[in-house]
């Protein structure tokens, strides 16, 4: 194997200022070229630390109108919307009219440098325009899911004070449900006790409202029109390279949400640094993230990044099934040659439910393709092979542990880490190194690859008087190769992380730097392998604790994800008066498991589990559920902690003696939940399960 992803990485660590001015020098077009890489914080601050300090650009400049010259009748936007029927393209030259109109309609409106702008609206390219229109004038934009629940909605209205809010009428689900925006966002300013000085709302044909402009709500085509006199005027506002680009909220299930700021000139070396060498994209090629703008990987790869190189984008409006049928994203790669596709695992395992054999990818010629990666959740390695057989055609190599990517870069399939704090990957296989697959790093199955430039991380060992409270470990002890533990970043943290939250620097501290002083608690379990590959393995809050032993619930997963009858699975813990915690499955079967086997299967499971993890795993065929459907967030994620919460509430009613209600789950909904009646349905399932088990 070729050592270039490593060398970079140890040329990142032993001299961190020259790695990052080089390349920061030589991919970004800068108003005033940074002379030095970072400030130098004293030792118990390095976490303040910021890059290219006396720095100046402007990002939108660089995603749009420094290509004009080269690349101004290239396709820059793909706009692909199955469920509208509508297939759009925008040059360059289009796309920097565009956003010129919006930043010319936000400057009527009193928009300044500064200023907070809240988009609540749905995957259509007006989302874009605006937050690039904001880029453009030193504005902040926060980008909320459209479709978000009011009361999650208003405590981000409540924090950041937007001085416009922009919207749309409504998203669409699929061609015949539509999520009216309007009474979501009225109801949003109400509970928040605030409005906007101007709420723009764009009208989609599918749903038409009249607006008030009493309250102050204005026509998005009107503002448009009436602004255009003004829209050639409108230059890029050169701000200081750690200018907030814009500020992101991390959604919990309870509490208030973090407001992740995000500093331009970091964020836009570290995007195109990963773009051009992790992803191997190159300028004219075509990236394709599926992902909402409402989350990091939206705003890092489907609206920033590939602008940033020169690249094209695809926005699609759509689901990876229903709309109308499980081949819409392999027909996306081939009508539109995308080179690099990113999403979560999860839109892999509803591809693998809905079509398990590949008919429908089969349909199409996908030799075009270089690299598909996937975040957001860990890879188990059998969902990892059927995507690797799917895409490529050719039945993934069986070896557990390594796999070699051959003489071409060609449909390269690997896992690759990062969080909404990092803004982009913290580990991964990079594929543009060199076209020769030779060169390229193994990938190894179950492992998230190996650390990116700037990330030096290490795993620290587990003290179990800290495990259920917020101490200060002040002498952490690092684990040795192999040994699972917390995963921490050793500071100072490369370019582009969050520089705080928005407006809580205690918090900010408090939650990523108290823990574990002189490291980012990164919140993750997992381990270092001896080759040096990170191996992700769930939240710190998902591991369980069985008789002492602690085991992490995704290894759990891995092994029930092999048994040929299950489409879908998740593990959490349940309280047992013996051993502490033990675990609980939920699954999923494929369409066409029998019924009749039910018992037969769960006993399957026990002994894989037994066989695999050994007897600690203390998993019973009576702790194993099968459902219709897991319940999820919009982006994909399992909500465990919510079911975790669920089945500590029943089992807490039955050792009360308590009745719990069907009809009312005390657990709160998670904001970001993809569909509530999925959160009902569960928690029928769980009060059944727990009270026969009782």
């Amino acid at each position: 194997m070729s050592n270039m992803q490593l060398q970079a990485h140890q040329q990142s660590l032993d001299d961190p200022k020259g790695f990052w001015l080089k390349h920061a020098l030589e991919l970004v077009d800068w108003a005033a070229k940074p002379t030095a890489a970072t400030d130098s914080p004293p030792e118990n601050a390095l976490h303040s630390a910021q890059w290219f300090p006396d720095g100046k650009l402007n990002a939108c400049y660089n995603a749009v109108d420094r290509h004009i010259a080269e690349r101004g009748d290239q396709i820059a936007l793909i706009y692909d919307s199955p469920v509208s029927d509508t297939v759009r393209r925008f040059t360059y030259s289009e796309l920097l009219r565009e956003v010129k109109g919006v930043a010319s309609m936000l400057r009527r409106h009193g928009v300044r440098r500064g200023d907070t702008v809240l988009l609540y609206m749905a995957m259509v390219p007006q989302t874009l325009f605006a937050m690039l229109a904001c880029a453009r004038i030193g504005a902040i934009h926060s980008v909320v899911f459209g479709g978000f629940a009011p009361a999650e909605l208003a405590k981000r209205i409540r924090d950041c004070r937007p001085k416009v809010v922009l919207s749309n009428t409504c998203g669409l689900e699929s061609k015949t449900k539509i999520v009216p925006y309007k009474p979501l966002l009225d109801k949003a300013f109400e509970l928040a006790d605030y409005r906007p000085s101007a709420t723009i709302i764009l009208q989609r044909e599918q749903l038409r409202v009249r607006l008030d402009p009493a309250n102050a709500e204005y026509y998005w085509d009107t503002e448009l029109v009436e602004a255009a006199s003004d829209a050639d005027a409108i230059e890029c506002e050169v701000v200081d390279s750690n200018h907030p680009l814009y500020m992101i909220y991390t959604s919990g299930t309870t509490g208030m949400p973090k407001g992740i700021v995000r500093p331009s000139g970091p964020h836009v070396v570290a995007l195109l640094y990963a773009q051009r060498y992790m992803y191997g994209l190159q300028p004219g090629e075509t990236m394709f993230t599926f992902s909402d703008f409402g989350w990091q990987l939206g705003h890092s790869y489907c609206a920033y990044g590939p602008l940033l190189n020169g690249s094209r984008t695809v926005l699609f409006e759509g689901k990876p099934i229903g709309t109308p049928d499980a081949g819409q994203l392999y027909r996306v790669f081939s009508e539109h040659d995308v080179r690099v596709f990113l999403c979560a695992p999860t839109v892999v395992v509803v591809l693998r439910r809905a079509d398990p054999e590949g008919l429908f990818r089969a349909k199409y010629d996908l030799t075009h393709m270089r690299g598909l990666f996937l975040a957001g959740e860990r890879l188990t390695p059998e969902i990892h092979r059927w995507w690797i057989a799917t895409i490529t055609g050719r039945a993934a190599p069986a070896d557990e542990d390594t796999i070699a990517c051959g003489e071409e870069v060609s449909c390269v399939v690997s896992d690759n880490w990062w969080q909404t704090e990092s803004g982009s990957p913290m580990t991964g296989i990079c594929i543009g190194h060199s076209t020769n697959g030779g060169h390229i790093a193994r990938i190894k199955y179950g492992s998230a690859g190996l650390m990116m430039p700037g990330c030096d991380l290490r795993v620290v060992r587990v003290k179990d008087d800290l495990d259920e409270d917020q101490g200060v470990d002040g002498n952490p002890e690092l684990a040795d190769a192999d040994e699972v533990g917390n995963i921490v970043a050793k500071l100072p943290l490369p370019p582009g992380f969050l520089t705080s939250l928005w407006n809580d620097d205690q918090r900010f501290f408090d939650a990523y730097f108290k823990r574990y002083p002189g490291y980012y608690d990164t919140g993750d379990t997992g381990m270092i392998d001896s080759e040096g590959y990170v191996h992700i393995l769930s939240r710190t809050d998902d591991v369980i604790k069985v008789a002492a032993h602690r085991l992490s619930t995704s290894s759990i997963e891995e092994v029930i994800f092999n048994h040929q009858d299950i489409a879908e699975c998740c593990v959490v813990s349940r309280p047992c008066e013996i051993k502490g915690r033990v675990p609980m499955v939920f699954a999923a079967l494929h369409s066409g498991a029998q019924a009749a086997r039910i018992k037969q299967i769960k006993l399957e499971i026990v002994q894989l589990a037994r066989t695999r993890v050994g007897p600690i795993v203390s998993l019973y065929a009576e702790n194993i559920v099968f459902v219709d459907r897991l319940p999820k967030t919009r982006s994909g994620k399992i909500l465990r902690k919510m079911m975790r919460t669920m089945i500590d509430t029943v089992h807490e009613d039955v050792k009360q003696g308590r009745l719990s209600s069907v009809d009312n789950c005390p657990v709160g909904t998670p904001a970001t939940i993809e569909d509530a009646a999925v959160k009902a349905d569960i928690w029928k399932t769980i009060i059944d399960t727990i009270g026969k088990l009782k």
